[in-house]
């Protein structure tokens, strides 16, 4: 079977992967939304949203375009990182190992035609490495993040 045959069967595979484990979201401690909007409409939406409020937009990961770039299939799924450290610091101060988790990811893609936007939970993050201390940040972070992906989503 020529390579490229293989990589269609491991991105298929990928993404039967994914939407069983988005459909299964709000178990893995994720935060999931329908938008209104496409994936590249959504993800416009969230940049805007995030610049107008201070924060700063590190990467913008289009998915499907690296799968294009291998003749490979994947439907429209964008990734947004961005931050801003009054809100991290105090959480990377408590817990440096969250910063792997950090920035904030939040994931655009679509699922059968409908857009999603999805993130984990801030409190899932916080128990994921016993974050003490940064509660404030946490409580910010929670209430951004609901007001940034609503303004995507609407």
């Amino acid at each position: 079977m020529p390579f490229h045959n293989k990589l269609k069967i491991a991105a298929a595979a990928a993404t039967l992967m994914m939407t069983t484990v988005f459909s299964a979201g709000a178990e893995d401690g994720w935060i999931i939304k329908d938008s209104s909007g496409s994936v590249e409409t959504t993800a416009d939406r969230l940049v805007e949203a995030v610049e107008k409020a201070g924060a700063k937009v590190f990467a913008r990961v289009d998915h499907a375009a690296g799968a294009r770039s291998i003749d490979a299939e994947l439907a429209g799924m964008t990734l947004v990182m961005f931050g801003n450290p009054k809100i991290g610091t105090p959480i990377l101060q408590a817990a440096p190992r969250a910063g792997l988790d950090l920035p904030n990811r939040v994931l655009i893609w679509d699922d059968a035609g409908q857009t999603r936007i999805g993130y984990l939970d801030p409190a899932e993050l916080k128990a994921r490495y016993e974050v003490e201390g940064a509660d404030q940040a946490f409580e910010v972070m929670t209430g951004a993040l609901g007001k940034l992906t609503d303004a995507a989503a609407k």
